[in-house]
């Protein structure tokens, strides 16, 4: 019996119809049990889930230009303090305080410095690779937050309960990443593992993160402790 190869453009072609064609599930649900010091969490809010396909063609997600999320400075805060980007996708960071901030990132995912800006301005910042990245406020120690910029469209974020739920995911082969902000990235990397996703299981199980405080602890800009500045600095409340 002769056998014929398979020419690599028809392999291609027969990949992609694969993923384009293939039926998606309603939804793909999980739990997230946040713990600290040993004991139960009752906010597990904030973990980010995603699934990247493995072998197979996709369309990475794209951020519609007219909607631009905000990380909103005020009150000494970040509002709100975790955001999920595609990346690529932009971030505005509107100053809605009475005074100067200065947002920067100099950690994994995005590096940048917005410098000092007032009262009513605001600044813009492009996520152009896949990562995570913490922002904090050169003046305000306790100002932190995280944008998590992802290359593909099947993630969810947790809410309050820890319910996951990723809509349309087709079946297929996937990379499964978890991020929290306060859990240790060690801890995250070693939940990251492949599995298959079939249309008779909706279900990508239970993960136990632990809390560590990992953002709390950090140094400013210039890899120094935050000094207080003079009262009379204009990066700080006006009497």
């Amino acid at each position: 019996m002769r056998t014929r190869s398979i020419h690599p453009g028809l392999l291609f072609l027969a990949m992609l119809c694969a993923a384009i064609c293939a039926p998606a599930q309603e939804a793909l649900k999980g739990h997230v049990n946040l713990t600290k010091n040993g004991h139960p969490l009752p906010n597990a809010s904030q973990a980010v889930v995603w699934l990247t396909p493995v072998g197979t063609a996709f369309e990475p997600p794209r951020q519609d230009p007219s909607r631009i999320p905000q990380l909103v400075q005020k009150n000494k805060s970040f509002q709100p303090s975790l955001i999920v980007i595609p990346v690529g996708g932009k971030v505005e960071f509107p100053n809605h305080d009475p005074f100067f901030h200065n947002v920067f990132s100099l950690f994994e995912g995005k590096r940048f410095d917005l410098g000092l800006y007032e009262s009513g301005t605001t600044r813009y910042v492009q996520f152009d690779k896949p990562g995570v990245s913490f922002i904090f406020c050169n003046i305000h120690a306790q100002m932190s937050a995280v944008v998590v910029a992802l290359a593909t469209p099947y993630y969810a974020i947790s809410d309050s309960r820890g319910e996951i739920n990723i809509p349309n995911v087709p079946p297929g082969r996937y990379e499964l990443q978890v991020f929290h902000p306060a859990v240790a990235p060690d801890s995250l990397r070693a939940l990251t593992r492949e599995i298959t996703v079939s249309s008779s299981d909706a279900s990508i199980g239970t993960f136990t993160l632990t809390e560590t405080d990992v953002t709390i602890a950090h140094k400013n800009k210039y890899g120094r402790d935050y000094d207080r500045p003079a009262p009379d600095s204009p990066a700080y409340e006006r009497p």
